[in-house]
């Protein structure tokens, strides 16, 4: 978790706001205020805590240290400038050759808890495997056997703003918080990681979910391209958003490719409700997959000269695919926004379903309007993992400070850019990054893990983003999951990721 923000500014606003950066204009208040600015904080010492455990992951027993920790980021001139969190778990024997694997949660603006606390930490919290509401505490907080710690050490990190990462002294946030800023500095962090564990020559994985593995597209390439390369052997991507077209926009800003993108997943969940008949997810997803690609994109592309009898027949097939009456269909000119379809999908129940998990539903303050008054499938979870996660990182784990723990939304702003200032993205997909890591990493492998129940990041944008031209295929691997965003939600999925994981990492 969590794809959560969205643009601030279009192409346009961006140009334009880049020839305001570059007027030259220096007033004398400006001036001043350089020169009342307080001096730099040139010391400061890192926070750290360290436990010795032992658990069984995978059916092997590891002993390991945990290890809680501050990189510091300084300037070119050595000044501190920031304190970003790990989280470290590395078994003991001191096998450099034992892969490592530094994994990241999305957001922008999320920390690692979710993937920590819920799929590969060594420990995990129990939420109910349902798609139920978590409740209240006390939460169980329980070993996780399916921790992958029988076959890679792991390092979870946390960027600027996010679990208890920092800034220091007069550093402002929004030095790290943009597409390319993000990625250097979690770049550095591995590197620093790598050197001061002696590690540069053991196996390295990548991962991240959601906006990680926006990320991971962004930090591969950080971390490959050029001569001072830390080369990777897999990259994980968990609920991938690569191509951003894919997933923003409808309604009245004209973006056609967003609706065949949801158009599986409203069929999956449509099944899952009982709002139409069909055979398992793989099958109802395939039918759609072909229908929205033809004869659906194609009416889309029509526009208004679609003919009057084409529009009937696509009207009526979107209304089987997707549960929704062809009355609404016709209201909606055949074009059914994500947040319409979570509230209209179950209106006669008086129930909506969840953005992160379709499996999920709320009940809203009334049943008019058009979107939901909140997503069900993030209140549903929240309070059980950012209670595990202060639970077991301050008590357990013993790191000390008063910071608050921020889970998500310590962001407040985020640069679009992802090759940062100077550049544009007027069509912004990071995709191709990665592909060319991997097409200069002649061993790099990549892992992609679906949820079917995802709006978030849903699985056919994420199959179209990594079809295009320049990925090598025969070195990605696929595999689908009967959940959502967090597929590790659901007990049997959570134990296939950690099988499907494991396998990935023993295959290098």
């Amino acid at each position: 978790m969590r794809f959560h923000l969205k643009p601030v500014c279009t192409a346009p606003a961006l140009a334009l706001a880049l020839g305001l950066l570059a007027a030259p204009a220096v007033t004398y208040a400006a001036e001043k205020a350089d020169e009342d600015k307080a001096a730099p904080v040139t010391d400061y010492t890192p926070l750290s805590s360290e436990k010795q455990l032992s658990g069984t992951f995978g059916g092997k027993k590891v002993d390991y240290t945990a290890r809680v920790a501050e990189t510091v980021l300084k300037d070119d001139d050595g000044n501190p400038k920031a304190a970003i969190v790990t989280t470290s778990y590395v078994a003991k024997g001191g096998d450099r050759n034992r892969p490592v694997t530094f994994l990241f949660n999305g957001g922008p603006g999320s920390a690692s808890l979710w993937l920590q606390m819920g799929a590969f930490g060594p420990k995990r919290v129990v939420t109910p495997s349902d798609a139920t509401d978590d409740g209240a505490p006390p939460y169980p907080i329980v070993d996780n056997p399916d921790s992958l710690l029988d076959v890679t050490d792991l390092v979870f990190i946390d960027p600027v703003g996010t679990g208890f990462s920092h800034t220091i002294g007069d550093t402002e946030g929004k030095e790290y918080w943009g597409m390319s800023q993000d990625a250097k500095s979690v770049a550095e962090v591995i590197r620093k990681w790598l050197t001061d564990n002696d590690r540069w020559n053991s196996p390295k994985f990548l991962g991240g979910e959601s906006y990680g593995t926006t990320r991971s597209a962004l930090v591969a390439s950080e971390l490959e391209t050029g001569w001072n390369d830390v080369a990777l052997n897999g990259v994980i991507l968990i609920s991938t958003i690569l191509d951003f077209p894919t997933v923003w926009g409808g309604g009245e800003d004209g973006n056609e490719l967003v609706y065949p993108m949801y158009i599986p997943s409203m069929a999956v969940t449509a099944a899952y409700h009982g709002k139409r008949s069909g055979g398992s997810p793989a099958q109802i997803a395939e039918e759609a997959r072909q229908w929205a690609l033809g004869p659906y994109m194609t009416a889309l592309l029509k526009g208004q000269d679609l003919p009057a009898d084409e529009h009937a027949r696509i009207r009526a097939e979107l209304s089987r695919l997707t549960g929704l009456s062809e009355d609404f269909l016709d209201r909606a000119n055949l074009r059914v926004t994500t947040g319409r379809f979570y509230k209209e999908l179950l209106r006669d129940r008086g129930l909506t379903v969840g953005r992160f998990d379709s499996r999920y539903t709320g009940t809203d303050f009334d049943n008019a309007g058009e979107t939901p008054d909140n997503d069900p499938s993030g209140y549903g979870i929240d309070g059980a993992y950012v209670t595990a996660a202060n639970d077991w990182l301050r008590r357990s784990l013993g790191f000390k400070t008063e910071r608050d723990y921020v889970p998500l939304g310590g962001v407040t702003e985020w640069d679009w850019r992802p090759d940062g200032e100077g550049s544009v993205a007027p069509y912004l997909n990071v995709a191709p990054k990665l592909a060319k890591v991997m097409r200069e990493n002649s061993q790099l492998r990549v892992f992609v893990g679906q949820g079917w129940y995802d709006f978030a990041t849903p699985f056919f944008a994420a199959e179209y983003s990594m079809n295009r031209p320049g990925f090598p295929q025969d070195r990605m691997v696929w595999e689908y999951y009967d959940a959502g965003h967090m597929m590790y939600l659901r007990d049997e999925d959570r134990a296939k990721l950690s099988r499907d994981v494991r396998a990935f990492i023993n295959a290098r």
